[in-house]
């Protein structure tokens, strides 16, 4: 079977590869195994310095990367350029940090014989998205090496060419071989990846479908995994918001990679007194941002990444509008070439509505109708998933106690939109996955605490 990857600023065909046989992913598999024992021997200061090296490797075909980001999945080129630049932030911040988050600890209390350690898992199975296809491997794989595991990169097939240029960076930047490997295949034999016994542990970032199944398969193999799933991110704009300021950031944030991003701000839960001046900033806001050729630094909102995407985006939106959600712009396919569709804003969306119940993943903003703040977080909570969230409000206290007590997400943020840092945890909860990536919380997933006792 083969792997085929399009352009969807132009609809056209790139390359087609061959999918990898059952005996290369045996091979690959052995030689992760072994791998793993040799790195895991290694100290924090060496596994370091490949990780440094890695990152220069990322920055020094910095151009190339993003190039081939854009042609793939169609972010806008200037973003392309900023997601390897964080990947190499990433990979430094690792190498700089690791031997500190892992070090040995005595808890408090503890009888002054014992103490614990954090030990590396094995091989571990990374099964990563289109959307952002250096980040979300390089934010697992990073930790993860780190710590002493090995990885295996099972990458979406639509940007194959991305996987196995980042298994050339890393084979560039000089990591021994077996270490990090990417191997070809189609959804359909995942499940046999995730349940090999020499897959000690499965990251994955995906749809919540996609989350559920591999994590059964994992369950039943006792495997531990760190889940980072679908999201319907609600931002609040209350009252007494700057509304020029939520309107621009909401925008931002709808629209940043051409809207197809997990922490996307998605619905828009605004207080009714205050919503015919915000739809209003808003719509003028979405409808300045300048679509077009991805390739273009200029370019702000390119193509959705497949066709399949960009249909079942405009079924949503046609729902919504047939159970009653009133369109204030976009919603209309365009004629021109590739997978393009227009920002979008609907408004009176209700629960009950695609655009209310579902994940949007393309640039269409759900505004939600509020009587007041109580409803407005009643609203914003009334959904299976539980990335991201975000209150604006002048009153920095006030949001900082929606943010904290109030919004049930992983990630809630106030008068700024949703987005990781390296040194911070990052998950959801509900439907949304569980586990977390980042930080010093990040590193321990992919290792497991053992006590020890020294008479």
């Amino acid at each position: 079977m083969s792997l085929v990857t399009l352009n969807p600023a132009t609809g056209r065909r790139l390359r087609s590869y061959r999918e990898h046989t059952a005996r290369h992913v045996d091979r690959t598999l052995d030689a992760a195994a072994r791998a793993f024992e040799a790195w895991r021997q290694l100290p924090f200061a060496r596994r370091a310095r490949h990780l440094r090296a890695v990152a220069r490797e990322l920055r020094r075909g910095a151009s190339e990367h993003a190039a081939l980001i854009t042609a793939e999945m169609g972010k806008p080129i200037t973003q392309a350029r900023a997601e390897v630049e964080k990947c190499a932030v990433n990979c430094e911040f690792y190498a700089a940090q690791a031997a500190a988050f892992l070090a040995d600890e005595r808890p408090a209390g503890a009888p002054a014989q014992r103490y614990v350690t954090y030990q590396p898992l094995g091989v571990v199975l990374a099964i990563e998205p289109w959307n952002f296809p250096f980040w979300q491997v390089f934010r697992a794989a990073a930790p993860a090496l780190m710590a002493g595991n090995a990885v295996v990169l099972k990458h979406a097939a639509n940007v194959t060419g991305c996987a196995l240029e980042i298994a050339r960076i890393f084979a560039r930047a000089g990591i021994p071989r077996g270490v990090f490997q990417t191997l070809l295949l189609s959804g359909k034999r995942t499940a046999g990846l995730v349940a090999d016994p020499r897959i000690a542990m499965v990251t994955l970032t995906g749809s919540t479908a996609v989350g559920r199944q591999v994590a059964a398969i994992a369950g039943q193999a006792m495997k531990p995994g760190v889940f980072e799933l679908g999201g319907s991110d609600a931002y609040v704009i209350l009252a007494d918001a700057d509304l020029e300021h939520a309107a621009e950031l909401c925008a931002e944030s709808r629209l940043y990679n051409n809207g197809q991003s997990c922490i996307a701000a998605k619905r828009l839960i605004v207080v009714e007194a205050v919503r015919a001046r915000f739809e209003a900033l808003l719509v003028a806001r979405l409808q300045a941002r300048r679509t077009g050729d991805p390739r273009e630094a200029s370019t702000q909102l390119g193509p959705l990444a497949r066709a399949d995407l960009r249909t079942e985006l405009h079924r949503q939106v046609r729902r919504s509008l047939r159970a009653g959600a009133r369109l204030l712009c976009g919603g209309t396919l365009p004629r021109t070439p590739g997978c393009y569709y227009p920002p979008t804003a609907l408004t009176n969306v209700r629960p009950g509505m695609a655009a209310f119940d579902e994940e949007l993943f393309g640039p269409v903003a759900a505004i939600i109708p509020a009587r007041n703040e109580a409803e407005a977080i009643r609203l914003a909570n009334a959904t299976p998933f539980g990335l991201g969230a975000g209150v604006f409000t002048r009153d920095r206290r006030r949001g900082e106690r929606l943010a904290r007590e109030q919004l049930v997400a992983g990630n809630a943020f106030v008068n700024e939109f949703v987005r990781s840092h390296p040194t911070l945890p990052f998950g959801g909860v509900k439907l949304s996955g569980h586990g977390r990536e980042l930080g010093a919380w990040g590193i321990r997933e992919f290792t497991h605490a053992k006590t020890i006792s020294v008479s």
